[in-house]
């Protein structure tokens, strides 16, 4: 690797150790309703709302009606979002000489779940299907409120295990208005503005009609491309504006916008981590999910780097093609860039891509499927990422307290057989979907049908990736699937509202149970969650989990095509 991608990489990780703590602590100022500098200007925007909805904030709700107001706001973002799709082509902004793509009832439906789940799966080129209204409008506000909502059940959860003796986990509602209006609208805004500086377009201007220099006509789209490219990372969604997302120059025109982009996904996830440290009482618990996280992702990172400068051996000994494998890349990012972007968007639950991963090699390509596969755990969507973690560092305390024959406690908070079935559900779900709509679409004529390009080992990893992404309600693709039919329209629907709520759910009865709980005090048989031995145990519970429920597939899809390319 160059000396100037090593560099970036550095400097990325080092700017998000620096940014972890102050963050985190903005944002139990913000939830704690503590003071901060934006309140002399927000908290009457905030009392109007309040008044306008007949919101009570001071009111709280224990675990069930948290999640059934979870629940009940995606479902109306969900259908109006749908509505708007399926009547775009009567609204303003649309021009039907190249909106080519129809939206039909099945893309409209998997579009719009996939944008209220914070997934942003896109079996659609944007600029060829969704008009500027849609976009603005319908895509990018939902990019505001799904992520909001998701950083509300983030800080819902970590409540749970905060308090003692009560039921109350917050008030969704409230939660939901201050990370809209605290977190992700001004620094959304601020972003925003330093993308336009660098070049991507902010206009309602008509598509384009340039002539080459050989003579013929290049259509380029136009549109309010930064009001939506910002929030997708910092919601940690990450649809694109246009079919080839963070690789058009558009979206993302400089190395410098990638690495802001980059920054934007990771920040307020990895900045949860102080926040549940603060909030808990013990910094300490925070540092160490933060340095599990950044472990993995690391190990991850020099993996998917090392394959990529590998590359191809055949090609590399038989046509002497030496610099490693820039199929499917852009040169202004080279493979550092493009590597640190896919490490990035498979670990943030965002789907932004700046590079082809269908055309990585076997091995470079399964790091962001593996990512996906360990469930948002490393970093992970805007709230969602931090209950991942936790929920598998309560699977390796319960593991750990089968073998020395004591009750687990996590914060002095007991595991017991109901805890321990809400674990169970939540480990489950994960496996239940991806594996079962992965066997179904390789045994049935539809779902082979989308395997318009490739077969055998890789044509099972282009399937594997696409419920992986969904269940992960992260959004890549390996582009060789052709996605856009019933069959993977619906499929990936089921698959993006098990990884939203049959993962969120379990989350926040869990964390209910735990907040009824009184707080038991350390002592010297229990396992410390602070020290260097429970950041292990973590690990090694996600990388046995996920090897023992996905190695077979693995094996017959990236790993044989690996051999097979050797």
């Amino acid at each position: 690797m160059s000396v100037a991608a090593l560099l970036q990489d550095a400097v990325f990780l080092l700017l998000v150790f620096i940014l972890v703590k102050p963050v985190g602590i903005y944002l139990k100022r913000v939830f704690a309703r503590e003071h901060t500098l934006l309140d002399r200007l927000l908290c009457p925007v905030e009392r109007a709302i309040y008044r306008t909805t007949r919101i009570h904030p001071e009111h709280e709700m224990n675990a069930k009606q948290y999640t059934v107001a979870f629940i009940l706001f995606s479902l109306v973002g969900t259908l109006v979002l749908y509505v708007l799709l399926r009547v775009q082509s009567f609204l303003p902004w649309f021009d039907p000489a190249h909106m080519t793509t129809p939206m039909t009832p099945d893309l409209a439906i998997n579009t719009s779940i996939s944008f209220t789940t914070t997934t942003t799966w896109q079996a659609y080129g944007g600029e060829t299907t969704m008009s500027y209204l849609s976009q603005l409008f319908g895509l990018a506000a939902q990019n505001f409120l799904a992520g909001a909502a998701g950083l509300a059940v983030g800080i819902a959860f970590i409540r749970g295990f905060a308090r003692q003796g009560t039921t109350a986990l917050g008030n969704f509602w409230a939660d939901l208005v201050r990370a809209l209006l605290w977190v992700l609208l001004p620094i959304a805004l601020i972003g925003s503005l330093v993308l336009i500086w660098q070049g991507v377009p902010m206009n309602f201007n008509p598509y384009t009609h340039a002539t080459t220099l050989q003579g013929s006509v290049q259509i380029i789209a136009q549109g309010p491309v930064a009001a939506l490219e910002f929030i997708k990372n910092l919601g940690t969604n990450g649809g694109g504006f246009f079919n080839v997302n963070g690789a058009h120059p558009y979206e993302n025109p400089t190395p410098l916008t990638n690495f802001i982009e980059m920054l934007a996904i990771v920040i307020l996830p990895a900045a949860l981590t102080y926040t549940f440290g603060l909030m808990v009482g013990n910094t300490r618990q925070g540092w160490v999910l933060f340095w599990v996280m950044m472990v993995l992702f690391v190990g991850g990172l020099a993996f998917c780097s090392w394959a990529e400068l590998r590359g191809n051996p055949g090609l590399t000994h038989a046509l002497a093609i030496t610099g490693g494998n820039m199929e499917g890349k852009e040169v202004r990012f080279g493979i550092g860039g493009s590597a640190l972007t896919a490490v990035t968007t498979s670990n943030g639950a965002t789907g932004s891509t700046n590079s082809m991963h269908d055309s990585y090699t076997p091995l470079g390509g399964s790091v962001p499927v593996m990512n996906m596969l360990l469930g948002e755990m490393i970093f992970g969507g805007l709230g969602t990422g931090i209950y991942s973690i936790i929920m598998v560092a309560l699977v390796g305390l319960f593991l750990t307290g089968l073998m020395i024959g004591r009750t687990p406690e996590y914060l002095g908070k007991k595991i017991e057989p109901s805890e321990m079935k809400l674990l169970a559900i939540y480990t489950l779900m994960g496996p239940l979907a991806v594996v079962t709509f992965t066997a179904l679409a390789v045994v049935t004529q539809a779902g082979l049908a989308g395997l318009t390009t490739n077969g055998g080992p890789h044509g099972l990893t282009e399937i594997l990736n696409a419920y992986a992404s969904s269940m992960a309600n992260n959004g890549q693709t390996f582009a060789g699937l052709s996605a856009n039919s019933p069959f993977y329209n619906i499929t990936t629907a089921i698959t993006m509202l098990l990884g939203r709520f049959g993962l969120a759910i379990p989350a926040l009865l869990l964390a209910g149970r735990f907040a009824k709980q009184k707080s038991r005090p350390n002592t010297p048989g229990k396992l410390r969650t602070d020290s260097l031995l429970f950041a292990t145990v973590v690990i090694a519970t996600a990388v046995i989990v996920v090897g023992l429920t996905y190695f077979a597939v693995l094996a017959l899809g990236p790993i044989v095509e690996q051999l097979r390319m050797g």
